[in-house]
């Protein structure tokens, strides 16, 4: 008798891990194999497609995506599903050129190098008139292959904003670099290190023609206009080496948890303190940098510089940022703010960080929570040490016309749709 009940147990909890299996495996399909909060879904629009940063959606559901780097020689996909399964079936390519931004804007395509911002027009059957030869809006932007990508965001008014991101970690007289002095004024500020704004309808505009909207910022991925602010917000990857640089002043630690990625609302002329502040999440507050005669504690000028609407872990990397103004997605999104982290790898000793999309509720312009991690198990695993293990690294956004969300990774090259469907 023992015997039969013994065997009984066993089978029930054969079974019982068979259908646990069959579960999570579901679950995993049901969501692309994103975590993601009760009630969403997730499906795979397109993979491989190559490092696929940032990404616009059409008024007629196209995807464009724009590629770090050319594949096949080019650099910008559209795709499309033509039989409405929710795939990709219909991919095409243009554009000779690697880079990340892109946005769509009032019938046109706007597409950045790490250099240049193209335009391109859209017919009146929402394909593009000439896809090889785009019109140049903006050229000669520094381009020194740190932090050089070149993101775009578009406002109401005929503006476009542009990231030029500081091709420096501080500013030293020897980047990265223990023991070299930070530069008194930083030089790099001149023509980087900020966010700049030139016209949407104008052609082959240069730094003379632009505008520096704001300053001290060390690098800006993620970026997008406010409509129901009418004011542009960033998110800023913070400092590096803290430790490496300086290691009787910060330990390991420190060095993992500083400074922390800021995110703000940026109105013309404010200054952000970078290379000369860093911003302490556990000070709460801008502390002047050691290169600059810092110590740690002491805020020096950086008291004077803007600080941060929101304060997120260190090193996590924001790649994007999209409010949310669609309202498929329920109350509680409306208006709120989606970053995608692209994912750490100088947390050491710390387990390294982001591989993951959070949502910031906002409220009259200002975070009104705490954020919390919307999509998740974008690395494959909670073990990885590295980037070059990570299976996924989210790094673009975009809202969909039925108030979907696509988010975009350039390590395997995936596009996912997200979706509520309350159940």
């Amino acid at each position: 008798m023992r015997r039969i009940l013994a065997s009984l147990v066993l089978l029930f909890a054969v079974l019982f891990m068979i259908s646990a299996n069959d579960s999570t495996k579901n679950q995993t399909a049901a969501t692309g194999g994103l975590t993601l909060p009760p009630g969403f879904t997730a499906t795979i629009v397109a993979d491989k497609l190559g490092q696929a940063r940032h990404i616009a959606v059409n008024s007629n559901g196209d995807i464009y995506v724009k590629l770090e780097r050319v594949k096949d020689g080019k650099g910008i996909l559209r795709l499309r599903d033509t039989n409405g399964d929710g795939t990709a079936d219909d991919i095409f390519a243009f554009g000779k050129y690697g880079g990340t931004g892109i946005a769509i804007k009032n019938g046109y395509l706007y597409a950045s190098s790490n250099s240049e911002v193209y335009r391109y027009k859209f017919n009146t059957k929402n394909e593009i008139e000439n896809p090889d030869n785009p019109e140049v809006i903006v050229k000669g932007l520094v381009d020194k292959r740190q932090h050089a990508s070149k993101s775009i965001t578009l406002d109401d008014k005929g503006n476009i904003y542009v990231n030029i991101g500081a091709p420096s970690n501080a500013c030293q007289e020897t980047d990265r670099t223990a023991g070299s002095p930070g530069q008194m004024p930083c030089p790099i500020l001149e023509t980087a290190g900020g966010v700049w704004m030139f016209k949407t309808n104008q052609l082959n505009q240069t730094y003379a023609e632009g505008i520096r909207y704001v300053t001290g910022l060390r690098n800006v991925v993620g970026l997008d206009w406010n409509a129901s602010m009418n004011e542009l917000y960033v998110t800023q990857h913070g400092r590096d080496q803290l430790n490496q640089l300086h290691p009787t002043q910060y330990s390991v630690e420190q060095s993992a948890e500083l400074p922390a990625e800021e995110f703000f609302m940026a109105k013309q002329g404010m200054d952000f303190g970078w290379p000369y502040c860093y911003y302490d999440p556990v000070q709460k507050k801008k502390i002047l940098a050691p290169e600059y005669g810092g110590d740690g504690k002491t805020e020096g000028v950086c008291g004077t510089k803007e600080k941060p609407l929101y304060a997120f872990p260190a090193h996590w990397a924001p790649n994007a940022l999209l409010f949310y103004t669609g309202n498929a997605f329920g109350d509680k999104y409306k208006n709120g703010a989606f970053i995608a982290f692209h994912g750490s790898w100088n947390r050491a000793p710390l387990k390294q960080g982001g591989y993951n999309v959070v949502f910031v509720p906002m409220k009259d312009g200002k975070p009104s929570g705490a954020h919390e991690i919307f999509a998740d198990n974008f690395a494959g695993g909670e073990e990885f040490l590295t980037p070059a293990k990570a299976q996924h690294r989210p790094c673009g956004l975009a809202m969909g016309n039925d108030g979907s969300m696509y988010i975009s990774d350039d390590k395997g090259g995936t596009i996912w749709k997200i979706t509520y469907t309350g159940k």
